[in-house]
């Protein structure tokens, strides 16, 4: 497993852009909207981590999830419970690939993911 991206929610997405590339030193890597009310950018910096943007309605602003690419999701997950970890969300599909989450001892959300 090797971390992939730090998820947060943000209220103005210009601002926040700007914050992380003009402030921080991150460049735009690519922009999503999933769906309507819904923007996602991701920005890289140096290696292979990125942080991720999102812009929605349904989220309070703040972090939101460690993203941890892996290589089958699904295998991850049965691994997972049999050791004891909170699933929240089973693997669904996304339009990269496979998406779940799990939650450490604290609640914090971990987002597992399989690209494609």
């Amino acid at each position: 497993m090797k971390i992939k991206y730090n998820t947060f929610i943000v209220k103005d997405m210009e601002e926040s852009i700007r914050f992380y590339t003009e402030v921080m030193g991150f460049e735009v890597e690519s922009e999503h909207n999933p769906h309507p009310g819904a923007r996602i950018v991701l920005l890289k910096g140096e290696g292979d981590t990125m942080i991720e943007l999102i812009q929605n309605t349904e989220n309070e602003p703040g972090l939101y999830c460690i993203g941890i690419e892996v290589e089958d999701v699904k295998a991850t997950v049965e691994e997972l419970k049999i050791k004891g970890a909170k699933i929240v969300m089973e693997p669904i599909p996304i339009t990269v690939g496979y998406l779940a989450f799990i939650e450490d001892p604290n609640g914090a959300r971990i987002a597992l993911i399989q690209h494609n």
